[in-house]
């Protein structure tokens, strides 16, 4: 699931194409039509499918057509990589501790969607990303993987961010991995 440039999203598609992670990217659903990251689907020809949550009246009617997507592909775990979105019970309990989300920020520090923005303002020296598995309340779940990255004194939201992605794009796919392995769909010898 993504909403925006789908950097997540085409890091964990390298990580199965290159054997990093014995898995395969069966769906993407973007919310926005046009986003950075239906373009990535379509050049790494992944099959992918607009959900605009815009032509919903309601949030669990649009997790509602999320989770019987994912079910209509029979997939094993769902990603929310950049879903700029919150998602309901709906959601959750169609794929209980089978629903990983990524967060730019070292949680519980910085829940929500402006996490970048809240770890510059608090002046903190170090910041990161947190793979977690989703729960109803928003950033709460237990945690799979962090990785953490200083806060240099000339930052802006933007060079931050690129590093934290950076940072994302390496833990997504181990995230995945390990929630596999918990889950009993991959032994650890083929991580």
């Amino acid at each position: 699931m993504a909403s925006g440039a789908g950097s997540n999203f085409e890091a964990l598609v390298h990580a199965c194409g290159d054997g990093t992670l014995p898995a395969e990217v069966a769906l993407l659903v973007v919310n926005n039509p046009g986003c950075g990251a239906q373009q990535r689907a379509e050049h790494l020809g992944v099959p992918w499918r607009l959900l605009d949550h815009r032509l919903f009246a309601s949030r669990e009617l649009l997790d509602q057509a999320l989770a019987q997507a994912f079910q209509d592909v029979q997939v094993d775990l769902v990603v929310m990589a950049g879903w700029m979105r919150i998602v309901t019970a709906e959601l959750i309990q169609a794929f209980p501790d089978r629903l990983l989300n990524i967060h730019p920020s070292l949680l519980p520090s910085f829940r929500g969607a402006r996490a970048i923005e809240q770890a510059l303002a608090a002046g903190v020296t170090l910041t990161g990303c947190t793979a977690h598995l989703v729960r109803e309340e928003v950033d709460s779940g237990p945690i799979l993987v962090q990785a953490a990255v200083p806060i240099a004194m000339d930052d802006t939201r933007e060079t931050l961010a690129q590093r934290i992605h950076h940072q994302e794009h390496r833990i997504v796919p181990l995230a995945v991995q390990l929630a596999a392995q918990r889950l009993g769909l991959l032994t650890p010898a083929q991580g």
